[in-house]
């Protein structure tokens, strides 16, 4: 893991609450931010099954909808989040995801990241968040892919 991941991973659970919690007229919880009909998100450069070796580029890619960085309430738009060996289930898609080693923000509008994975399988997933980190209703979400890093 690079330091940098470190760093953002350590900020974000306080950034999500703060978000969560300051945004008038919002509740923080709500889970009930719509999708647009048809939007996709997907993983550009990496296919399920392929071997990598680390630091793994990934470029992410969005259909339907816009991106916006987090704590920007725009209607039909999100940021991306990287889920690393994890999966959301139940009430998780209606709360704001909290980030740490395997879930991973780029609230900042991001649409792309290198990252350090260690030797192994790993299964990749990309969710978009509204301003507030929670999956949109319904949650758009990529088909999980599983690469081999060397």
């Amino acid at each position: 893991m690079t330091t940098t991941r470190r760093a953002a991973s350590a900020a974000a659970p306080a950034l999500v609450l703060l978000l969560a919690t300051s945004m008038p007229g919002t509740p923080a919880l709500a889970g009930d931010t719509p999708s647009v009909d048809g939007a996709s998100v997907y993983i550009i450069n990496l296919r399920d099954g392929d071997t990598v070796t680390s630091p793994v580029t990934m470029l992410f890619g969005l259909k339907g909808m816009g991106i916006a960085p987090a704590g920007v309430e725009q209607e039909g738009t999100g940021h991306h989040h990287l889920l690393i060996n994890k999966a959301l289930s139940g009430s998780e898609f209606d709360e704001p995801m909290v980030a740490d080693d395997d879930l991973i923000h780029y609230g900042g509008g991001q649409t792309e990241t290198m990252m350090e994975l260690p030797a192994g399988t790993h299964t990749l997933q990309l969710v978009l968040g509204d301003h507030n980190h929670v999956p949109h209703e319904p949650p758009v979400m990529s088909e999980p892919i599983t690469v081999t890093v060397k």
